[in-house]
């Protein structure tokens, strides 16, 4: 039997894609229909904003261990968040979580490593683009990196909470992304992580100038990798 994967979710959008992409990437490796058992909670957004917009991770974390508790009543074996920015409290909610996580950055660091990237641009909220989310978790893997500047995260953190949670993808924020991601690439960036679990469903890899880094996927796919381990 798979393991039960619980996931703690924060948007709507974000965790909507990550339990689609487990429920059909799954059938690949287990046959027709099937993939792990799958719950998952969440708090509302605006719960989690008042204390991100303080800097207060210990309330982040309360709401997180919220939601794995609640996922472990229910028999999860382990828990993944399809959100970057909250990732900032995951050292305080593991030391007192019921079940084991996975980290959404270190998803994307391997397969980073994996591709042989040595500069990744950072996209995702203003929080996550200057929080310590990424560069800690890169700097284990011998990768550097950068972000975008300040006007443009700024205009990047407007279009991620005034669009892509709210489910709307324009052409025009599409392109937006791109000109950023093309001014990094200029910098010597060889490729760009989608840090905000929104922003895969508005870049296209087709399209975008560097070779895109999909966390929400990449989660996905750790989890369901989880799912079947022996451990």
């Amino acid at each position: 039997m798979a393991k039960h994967v619980g996931i703690v979710a924060c948007s709507a959008e974000g965790a909507a894609l990550c339990y689609r992409t487990i429920c059909s990437e799954a059938p690949a490796l287990m046959g027709e229909h099937m993939h792990p058992e799958v719950s998952m909670h969440t708090h509302p957004l605006g719960e989690y904003m008042v204390p991100i917009r303080s800097g207060d991770w210990e309330e982040v974390a309360k709401l997180m261990l919220s939601s794995a508790q609640k996922l472990s009543d229910i028999g999860a074996h382990f828990a993944i968040c399809p959100d970057n920015t909250i990732h900032q409290a995951f050292d305080l909610v593991t030391a007192r979580s019921p079940i084991p996580w996975l980290h959404i950055a270190e998803a994307v660091a391997e397969q980073a490593k994996a591709h042989g990237f040595q500069n990744l641009s950072i996209t995702g909220t203003k929080y996550l683009m200057t929080g310590p989310v990424y560069p800690d978790v890169l700097k284990k893997f011998g990768i550097s990196h950068q972000i975008p500047d300040e006007d443009d995260r700024e205009k990047i953190d407007t279009i991620i909470f005034k669009e892509l949670v709210n489910g709307i993808f324009r052409e025009e924020s599409r392109m937006y992304f791109n000109q950023v991601i093309q001014k990094l690439k200029g910098k010597g960036c060889d490729a760009v992580v989608l840090g905000c679990t929104e922003i895969p469903l508005l870049v296209d890899p087709h399209t975008c100038p560097l070779p895109t880094l999909d966390s929400t996927r990449l989660l996905a796919r750790a989890a369901i990798k989880e799912a079947l381990s022996k451990n």
